[in-house]
């Protein structure tokens, strides 16, 4: 110990008293013995720590060090002490009780009158409430941190889910959650079974719920069947976020499912942890599937605090939401457009007329309009044209059109002149009300000892073009207000038409674009249909899809008529679509449909082996009349080594080629097929495409059949 009793410095005892008195602790240290021993301390130094000087003479200043004492801190001082300078810095320190404390310790060497070294002095503040406090700060700090962070990484989120035709917005919204929430993330929806998934897809099955809950409580009550958590989840039994244990084979088939997913997402990201967190995605019938986390330090919900909680909720809140916008407007939009194609024409063969129909949605944002057209036999020598557009596109455009379709088909039968019709259908129209604004042109063809007599009225639609050859001619005559407001009486227009002639009637979509104004465009329909070199009114249909709604931005319906001309020839230089496109109705007349429409198309393309052509699409399109259901779609290509004959239907089951009904004629068309063509099938859409390509030999040279390809 330190004693300055023999000192002649009359201050040297008010020193020692001074030392001793203060609440700051005080220690003394020999430097030049081994491990730098205490030699002194003072009162203050007992009362912070409860060591007394008697058990610290001798002892290294780091008894007071303990499990929690950082290393580096410590470390500091050594390496100060070992370099002869000062050091200060804040240690959790022990008292001699075991209580923790923090602890400002400051040491300064103390020389002697030759600079040498002798002693350490080293002064220690108890530190431990302003440390305390700044923890608090900082973990308030932090807590605002991650709240920010969680709302960025929400609003993120939902500017991801604007984009919801992103095919994989769902991966994409699991890797910010890796970034800054947990180790790793992965949705899986629930599509009649969990599968994983990156996108929204809107093409769904809806699960259901009802049934398996009720399955699930009867096995649950005086059965030892496995309870199924994750159905839990699906079915909407509870909002909580679960712990799915990855590490044995158990729960029901929803568990069991999803632990096979997850490991299988988990291979080769390291070990497999023992737990991972499941949380429902919930809709508005249960949940639409799960978000599955793996928390940083892998330990379940424990893994995640409030902050973490709270931003994996508000993400499965607005996935959820997304989840159910898409399928709700997928369900509204099949069902607009079913209403709408069963409210299309069933157009039967009209004689000595070239006709061709063509309808479309949107293809740029998939909606359902309100276009429609219509092709009636009113008498042997009079045919009924109407093409027109409803504003809007959801369910209440394409019911608006439905019910004009109906009266505008009453009336046409009554009376043959359009003006007159339109009249009618505008007094009717005004007392029924309909939600919607429309326009349309009614037309009717009459044979005449030339060819046949056109006559047209316009409410509010663009005009119908005539082209004779290069010269293409707007009936822009007899126009008037939108239908419902013709006040002042409807005026008929008239053109005739001669063999060879062309007659296109069309909605604004076939020529509306965003670049462009709608004069502009139909002047660019003028020039194309000018420019048109097929002899078949299909031809002509391709030939203006093909050159200017390949994309459209709005539906598109199109008419073409075509008065037949057996003397005409190709426009020469003029390029024509090798494809043809039709939707017939799925009954039995379809099958002359499409036969006429395979026999123009050969001849247009001057494609030998028709007789082969017309039996492989008679069998084709009855398949999908007699097994199929919806609006059966025919295409037909020109491969340049034959005909290519494609047909769709909504049945997905594939066809089956058979030895016959036994008992009954028929069931013998696949072979048919097989004897005349290369066929094959695939998937398309909700439903299947079956193709054939022609072999365009004489039926007496058939080869051996041969069996389906794929294409």
């Amino acid at each position: 110990m330190i004693d300055s009793a023999t000192s002649d410095d009359p201050l040297d005892g008010v020193l020692q008293r001074s030392l001793r008195a203060t609440d700051v602790s005080f220690v003394i240290t020999d430097a030049n013995a081994p491990d730098t021993p205490i030699v002194w301390v003072n009162d203050a130094f007992t009362r912070t720590t409860g060591y007394p000087l008697a058990e610290v003479l001798g002892r290294n200043p780091n008894l007071l060090h303990g499990p929690a004492t950082d290393p580096a801190q410590s470390g500091v001082l050594a390496d100060a002490v070992a370099a002869g300078r000062p050091a200060t810095v804040i240690l959790l320190n022990y008292r001699r009780d075991g209580s923790a404390f923090w602890n400002q310790v400051s040491v300064s060497p103390v020389p002697d009158d030759q600079g040498r070294v002798t002693h350490w002095v080293g002064i220690q503040v108890d530190v431990t409430e302003q440390v305390e406090h700044s923890d608090a700060q900082q973990r308030s700090i932090d807590v605002e941190r991650r709240a920010r962070t969680g709302l960025t990484l929400v609003a993120q989120v939902s500017e991801l889910l604007s984009d919801l035709e992103d095919p994989y917005v769902l991966r994409e919204i699991a890797g910010l959650l890796r970034e800054q929430v947990v180790a790793w993330a992965a949705f899986f929806v629930d599509d009649a079974g969990l599968r994983a998934a990156e996108g929204i897809d809107a093409s769904f099955h809806e699960p259901a719920i009802s049934g398996r809950r009720r399955a699930r409580t009867h096995a649950g009550r005086g059965s030892t069947g496995v309870h199924d958590v994750v159905q839990d989840l699906l079915d909407g039994g509870s909002d909580d976020a679960i712990e799915l244990p990855l590490a044995v084979d158990a729960g029901g088939p929803s568990t069991r499912r999803l632990v096979e997913l997850v490991r299988a997402a988990l291979d080769g990201h390291g070990d497999l942890p023992d737990l991972v967190v499941v949380q429902g995605i919930p809709g508005r019938r249960g949940a639409r599937g799960v978000l599955v986390t793996l928390p940083r330090d892998g330990q379940g919900l424990a893994g995640l605090d409030e902050s973490d909680r709270t931003v994996l909720y508000l993400v499965v809140r607005r996935v959820g939401m997304a989840v159910d916008n898409v399928r709700l407007y997928a369900r509204e939009h099949r069902l607009a457009e079913t209403l709408q194609r069963a409210m299309l024409p069933e157009q039967d063969e009209v004689k000595d007329l070239d006709v061709w129909t063509y309808y479309a949605p949107s293809s740029g944002h998939a909606q359902v309009g309100g276009d429609w057209y219509d092709v009636l036999q009113v008498n042997p020598d009079v045919i009924a044209l109407v093409i027109g557009d409803v504003v809007g596109h959801d369910v209440e455009a394409a019911a608006a059109m439905g019910q004009l379709r109906s009266v505008v088909r009453s009336y046409a039968f009554e009376d043959t002149q359009p003006g007159a019709v339109l009249d009618r259908v505008d007094q009717l129209v005004a007392g029924m009300r309909i939600p919607r604004s429309a326009s349309l042109v009614f037309a009717t063809l009459t044979r005449s000892p030339t060819g046949w007599s056109l006559s047209y009225s316009r409410a509010g639609h663009l005009p119908p073009l005539v082209a004779r050859g290069s010269e293409v001619v707007q009936l822009s005559e007899a126009g008037g207000a939108m239908v419902g407001f013709g006040y002042t009486g409807r005026s008929t227009g008239r053109h005739e038409l001669a063999p060879g002639d062309v007659l296109v009637l069309y909605t604004d979509g076939l020529i509306e674009r965003r670049d462009r104004t709608l004069r502009e465009g139909l002047r660019a329909l003028v020039e194309v249909t000018g420019q048109v070199g097929a002899l078949d009114a299909a031809g002509v249909g391709e030939e203006l899809l093909s050159r200017l709604a390949d994309e459209p931005e709005d539906d598109v319906a199109v008419v073409v008529v075509r008065i037949p001309d057996p003397d005409a020839v190709p426009t020469p230089g003029a390029p024509s679509p090798r494809r043809r496109r039709w939707s017939l109705p799925s009954e039995p007349a379809s099958i002359g449909r499409a036969r006429h429409a395979v026999l123009r198309t050969c001849a247009a393309w001057e494609i030998p082996g028709v007789a082969s052509a017309e039996l492989v699409v008679s069998e084709l399109v009855a398949n999908a009349v007699l097994h199929g259901w919806g609006h059966v779609v025919l295409r037909l290509f020109d491969t340049g080594e034959g005909l290519r004959i494609e047909v769709e239907d909504s049945n997905p089951a594939p066809p089956v080629a058979t030895d016959g009904h036994p008992g009954r004629v028929g069931g013998y068309g696949i072979q048919i097929v097989e004897r005349l063509a290369d066929w094959g099938w695939r998937p398309a859409g909700t439903g299947k495409l079956v193709w054939a390509r022609v072999r365009p030999v004489p039926f007496g040279n058939l080869t051996s059949a041969r069996g389906p390809e794929q294409s």
